[in-house]
């Protein structure tokens, strides 16, 4: 079974959409709160998340940690501080890995935002979760600390990744040929190559530069295009001269 995301003591309305967002991203939607400040249901929290309004409207609401995970075989607590409490501590990754792998259910908790979960919040689970970070900046606000839970989660779920573009097909050899000559040209034209001993090492040059991309059809008429119109602009401005 997917596992109970609890947030604890939450305080703002948004950061519990926001979490919603993250939960459903990754196919997560059972949420928890224990106590939030502002109450529930929060207006706030809708507009923040995006859509996910599945979790939001099956939300349970409890008045402690105790009792929102009273039917959880596994409870994990989410820190990136050190305890005073002897317990197991596994990353995220493997912490999903052991939800899949054992039997009843299993809740996760996250702490409020200001200062995370308390020791006596801690004291409940029974495995830590935490992730490497910055020591000197350990500070994850509560939608990134369910993204990263719940984005583990996910790899084992068999989500179905988001449909994939076609690329346009590369420009035939003839097709990149052409569009150098047409530069070269232009080039060739303004004078560009200069002094003559250095003309082929430049050319040499932007031939490489040219051919290193895989160009595709559409990318080549673009800057053929762009080519074309330099190029008429330039005749322009000689007629103004003349006239």
């Amino acid at each position: 079974m997917n596992p109970v995301i609890v947030l604890v003591r939450p305080q703002l309305g948004e950061n519990i959409g926001k979490a919603a967002r993250a939960m459903l991203n990754f196919g997560l939607t059972e949420m928890r709160l224990v106590s939030p400040r502002d109450g529930w249901p929060n207006p706030s929290a809708g507009p923040a998340a995006s859509g996910a309004d599945i979790v939001l409207e099956k939300a349970q609401v409890f008045e402690t940690v105790a009792d929102a995970v009273a039917d959880c075989a596994h409870v994990y607590a989410t820190t990136v501080r050190k305890r005073g409490v002897t317990k197991p501590v596994v990353t995220p990754e493997v912490a999903a890995s052991d939800i899949r792998a054992g039997r009843g259910r299993a809740a996760i908790l996250f702490g409020p935002e200001r200062s995370g979960l308390e020791t006596d919040d801690v004291a409940l689970a029974r495995t830590i979760i935490t992730v490497p970070i910055n020591p000197e900046f350990g500070s994850l606000n509560l939608a990134q600390a369910v993204i990263l839970v719940a984005y583990e989660w996910s790899k084992g779920a068999a989500l179905e990744s988001p449909p994939m573009t076609d690329l346009d097909p590369p420009a035939s050899q003839e097709e990149l040929e052409g569009m150098i000559g047409h530069l070269d040209a232009m080039l060739e034209d303004s004078g560009y190559y200069f002094p003559p001993d250095r003309v082929p090492t430049t050319r040499r040059t932007l031939r490489t530069m040219l051919t290193k991309p895989g160009w595709s059809s559409q990318e080549m008429r673009t800057f053929r295009g762009v080519l074309s119109a330099l190029n008429g602009r330039k005749r322009h401005r000689s007629t103004g001269d003349a006239e």
